[in-house]
């Protein structure tokens, strides 16, 4: 009896990473009105997640892993996902540690992020990105692109946006939440593969929602997606500013 699963002490699930807009990177496909009309099946994308030493990358935080995975025709392609492991040039906080699990001596003898970002920026391609709060990550890379001599202009999708226009703000849209809602088991959570892996399993089944309720381009998805931050956003900052006032 003490080991089935009703007598085992549930996982303690670590916080969620604070939430980012950037509604300039968001709206970055305006005008690309071929991209705008692609089916969403039609698109190949990666998928990418990225692990830090904090979570404030104006503060002098840094990325220490970036995993990335495709997806071709529909298919999530992980025997060729990657993983590069970054050294960050300062000691990983303890805080951070528990976290993703990685410590100085997993990087020490690693290349740093100027070395690693072109390799990256040259695995993505021309694809659309994919990302679970995706600008928070895609903040701490932009911060490189001078040092790297790189410069991402490819389409971002994010998947908490989707979840956010699909089910509501009466719904938990952090990654933990949204793998439970649709039955992912995700392989290495905190982990940037793991977590990549799971949130391109968890697009193609947002895919199938989206079709549903007749969003079928990208245009008019990234559309509806845009909307909903916006209203999260708002959302946000009034809910703030009630706290602020009490």
């Amino acid at each position: 009896a003490p080991n089935r699963p009703q007598f085992t002490p549930a996982q303690r699930k670590l916080p969620a990473r604070p939430e980012f807009y950037d509604f300039g990177l968001m709206q970055a496909h305006q005008g690309d009105s071929e991209l705008a009309a692609r089916p969403l099946r039609e698109i190949s994308y990666v998928v990418f997640d990225c692990e830090m030493t904090g979570l404030q990358p104006l503060q002098g935080d840094e990325v220490i892993q970036i995993g990335a995975v495709r997806i071709v025709q529909d298919r999530v392609l992980t025997g060729e996902g990657m993983e590069w492991l970054i050294n960050p040039g300062r000691p990983i906080p303890p805080a951070s540690i528990k976290f993703h699990g990685l410590t100085d001596a997993d990087v020490t003898d690693k290349p740093p992020i100027s070395e690693v970002l072109p390799i990256f920026h040259d695995f993505v391609g021309d694809a659309v990105m994919v990302g679970d709060n995706a600008a928070f990550d895609m903040k701490f890379l932009t911060l490189k692109e001078r040092s790297a001599k790189v410069r991402f202009e490819n389409p971002v999708l994010d998947t908490m946006l989707i979840s956010s226009m699909l089910d509501g703000e009466e719904e938990d849209h952090s990654l933990d939440a949204l793998c439970d809602r649709y039955g992912i088991s995700i392989a290495g959570r905190h982990t940037a593969l793991g977590d990549t892996i799971g949130t391109a399993e968890l697009l193609l089944k947002m895919i199938d929602r989206l079709e549903a309720k007749g969003l079928n381009t990208f245009g008019e998805v990234m559309k509806a997606s845009n909307m909903a931050a916006e209203l999260r956003h708002r959302g946000a900052i009034i809910a703030h500013g009630a706290r602020t006032a009490s």
